[in-house]
């Protein structure tokens, strides 16, 4: 299979990307990664139901992949065989967005799992003097990020990224004491030590 990451909003695909799905003989993804593509997809397209069988799709079908595959995406379905064409992901558009340099970030994903793991990598991470971009959960977002900045005396700046490259995109800045809270689901947090 070929997964190709088709950015995080409108007008993000690759050359790549975009040259893959045009030679698809049959396209898979989700409602809105379809969109996404949907005026270079020429074949039939179907709404993956289940990501733990993608291993068993022919080897020339195309995967979509919100964002980038790598970064929390279906990238990590692939087998050596199979291809992974990357996409503009959240983080790479938050950072542009803010001026934020990607050489001192980490990514970190809380997102559909159990944020335990990830708010323990956030404080080690924090403690190393990284600045962080995380992909939230309803249960760990900006709020309790600042929490965790004020627990450990740290100064930042934290931005919600929301919708990012759509026409709704909204981004909030706030502080550990105020931190900015997202008004949708769909956004990224960006935590920036002061030094």
């Amino acid at each position: 299979m070929i997964v190709v990451g088709v950015g995080v909003g409108p007008g993000m695909l690759t050359e790549e990307g975009i040259e893959a799905i045009q030679n698809a003989s049959i396209v898979y993804g989700a409602k809105r990664a379809i969109e996404l593509a949907q005026k270079y997809i020429t074949c039939k397209t179907s709404t993956i139901k289940d990501y733990k069988s993608l291993h068993l799709l022919p080897a020339d079908a195309v995967i979509l992949s919100t964002g980038d595959p790598m970064f929390s995406g279906l990238g990590k379905f692939a087998g050596e065989k199979d291809t992974v064409i990357p996409g503009i992901s959240s983080m790479q558009v938050a950072c542009a967005r803010t001026r934020v340099n990607l050489t001192n970030l980490t990514a970190i994903t809380a997102h559909g799992r159990d944020f335990g793991p990830a708010k323990a990598e956030l404080i080690q991470e924090l403690k190393n003097g990284r600045n962080i971009f995380l992909l939230p959960d309803e249960k760990f977002g900006s709020r309790e990020v600042a929490e965790v900045l004020k627990e450990l005396g740290l100064e930042a700046e934290l931005y919600t990224c929301e919708n990012l490259g759509y026409p709704e995109e909204r981004i909030a800045k706030g502080t550990p004491e105020n931190p900015p809270i997202a008004e949708t689901i769909l956004y990224g947090l960006l935590v920036v030590q002061k030094r």
